[in-house]
């Protein structure tokens, strides 16, 4: 499981520039998400052999109706996936009240916090950044993020204490052709999942606490295994399938970086939208193998399956080689055919 860094600070502390510096990898995939958090931003980074997703929440204010409720709409997915937060404070500008806000907020979080004294450039340094020890996070780390000074420094000491991830082709209960089934919320990925793994099997664990753990399910077919990534969590068959998902970002990428072929779920009735072409976007840089399930395909009219056909031709003209399937994961229509592609 990749690492997950969350940069945490009110605004115009420069959590926006370090992401970038972070990010600045040839492969770095950055992108924000519409439909989702409004300004949370996701980075897909690496340094020194270690990959990580770094994790921007955006500024953290005081507006509409405090700390508290900003930090419960925005951020709280964020610093769920995190395993480390990087606090980020303004060394020119000083510690401010809503520093000590934020502070107070993260120490009851119970995860483990660097301290990011940024804008260190153009001031003494000890003496700019000595009055933020008082908010109990330990020496913060020097940064000038414009710069790029100190963020090597910063990235050894945070990525130093995670442990190495055991590759997956190691772990014995992952075999064969690893797909991986995303999507955004309610497209029917978990129908899909159902419907791939067959209707004896009953899977009922999506876990309390694990919201960014994908579920990894072994299963054989034709005399084939395979390792199916669901990252909508299974559930028993019979279960509404349209309850609102949580949509994990983090989830997604870190299932198409453990994918060979990534299975991107669309709802026909609701046409192709820009969150569509984002997660293929996020599986193109990846450089996995694309195959794409039009879900929900059934029970249109001859009228709308034009538009939707249409719109395909029109929005996926950039990945021309991608396999398109027209399915109904709920009757199975289809779904048989994605196997050979």
């Amino acid at each position: 499981m990749k690492p997950v860094l969350a940069l945490i600070g009110r605004p115009n502390v420069g959590k926006s520039t370090l992401f970038n510096q972070i990010t600045k990898s040839r492969n770095a995939l950055v992108a924000d998400i519409p439909g989702l958090t409004r300004d949370r931003q996701y980075g897909d980074a690496s340094y020194e052999n270690k990959s990580f997703i770094v994790v921007d929440t955006g500024g953290i204010g005081e507006s509409e109706g405090g700390i508290d409720s900003y930090m419960a709409e925005q951020s709280k997915t964020a610093i769920e996936e995190a395993d480390i937060i990087l606090f980020v404070v303004d060394a020119r500008a000083g510690l401010l009240a809503s520093d000590e806000q934020i502070s107070r907020e993260l120490r009851t979080l119970g995860k483990k916090v660097h301290l990011v004294a940024n804008k260190v450039d153009g001031v003494h340094a000890e003496a700019a950044v000595s009055e933020f020890f008082k908010l109990g996070f330990g020496e913060p780390h020097h940064v000038a993020a414009s710069h790029g000074r100190g963020v090597q420094q910063l990235l050894e000491d945070v990525l130093a204490e995670l442990p190495e991830d055991v590759p997956l082709d190691e772990q014995e209960n992952i075999k064969g052709l690893r797909l991986a089934i995303i999507g955004r919320p309610n497209v029917g990925k978990s129908t899909l999942v159902n419907r791939l793994l067959g209707e004896e099997r009953v899977i009922v664990f999506d876990m309390p606490g694990t919201t960014r753990d994908s579920i990894y399910i072994p299963y054989e077919r034709q005399g084939k295994q395979y390792t199916l990534i669901d990252t909508a969590g299974v559930r028993r068959r019979g279960r509404v399938d349209e309850m609102i998902e949580k949509f994990s970002v983090v989830k997604t990428l870190q299932a198409i970086k453990d994918a060979h072929v990534v299975v991107v779920v669309l709802d026909a009735r609701e046409g192709i939208v820009e969150q569509d072409l984002h997660l293929l976007g996020f599986a193109l840089e990846a450089g996995r193998a694309i195959v794409i399930a039009i879900n929900k395909w059934d029970g249109m009219n001859e009228y709308d399956r034009g538009q939707v056909k249409e719109a395909m031709h029109r929005r996926f003209d950039f990945i021309p080689w991608a396999k398109i399937h027209l399915i109904s994961a709920l009757h199975g229509t289809g779904v048989g055919d994605l196997y050979p592609s």
